[in-house]
């Protein structure tokens, strides 16, 4: 079962440096029938101006995953942790019993990113941040799962949450599969491109809500960059 959310349809925000597109409920956009999918609380589509960024401010009990799409970010944070971040890459910052942080786009270009929050397994855990490289090429044809909280994923960046974010790349025509399960809840954004999931053609930068689907195939109709939180219900 799929259910596409049409990009213009997304919550917008236009702070001047900051253009968000809200898949779901955040800060002054609400919407009551889009308040979470599963453990995925947010997911935002930004677009930061060059030489802008988010001072800092505090998080507790949420993980943040960054993907970035095009541009670079630069993180500082209270635990002491600096980083950059390019395109393709990710970050992600379990903010656990508290962390603040500031988030700037240091860059002379627009950076693109997705920012999406992860309700964690309990309250309590200790913050963190991480930053790691996931080359598109090795990405070609297939899921690479970019973060998660499920034992055996040693390649991904930890999170504390039932859910992974995974990541693929594709040809015009190409098939990917993923084992997704009747269960789980899945999350689908093409970051490029389109695709084509049970009949239904979800463009770029559409969200696709995926439940009831024991195996999810996905069918490039372009070619494609996607990204897609599997989640516990």
């Amino acid at each position: 079962m799929i259910e596409v959310r049409p990009f213009g349809q997304l919550g917008h925000a236009d702070h001047g440096w900051l253009d968000a597109r809200h898949h779901f409920s955040f800060a002054h956009y609400h919407d009551p029938d889009r308040m979470n999918w599963g453990a995925l609380r947010v997911w935002n589509d930004d677009m930061i101006a060059p030489g802008t960024g988010l001072g800092t401010h505090q998080h507790r009990d949420m993980e943040i995953i960054t993907y970035i799409r095009e541009g670079a970010i630069t993180h500082t944070d209270s635990l002491g942790n600096t980083g950059r971040t390019d395109a393709g890459d990710v970050q992600v910052m379990s903010a656990g019993t508290g962390i603040r942080h500031a988030e700037h786009n240091r860059e002379d270009v627009a950076t693109r990113l997705f920012q999406i929050w992860i309700m964690p397994d309990r309250a309590g855990h200790a913050p963190s941040w991480g930053t790691r490289s996931f080359p598109r090429g090795d990405r070609a044809g297939r899921f690479v799962v970019l973060a998660s909280g499920h034992a055996g994923d040693d390649d991904a960046l930890p999170i504390n949450a039932n859910a992974r974010v995974l990541g693929a790349t594709l040809k015009k025509g190409q098939v990917v599969d993923y084992p997704l399960g009747a269960d789980r809840l899945g999350y689908l954004v093409p970051a490029r491109g389109s695709v084509e999931i049970e009949g239904t053609t979800v463009h770029e930068r559409d969200g696709a809500a995926i439940s009831a689907t024991e195996t999810l195939r996905v069918r490039a109709l372009e070619d494609s960059e996607i990204v897609l939180v599997d989640t516990a219900t």
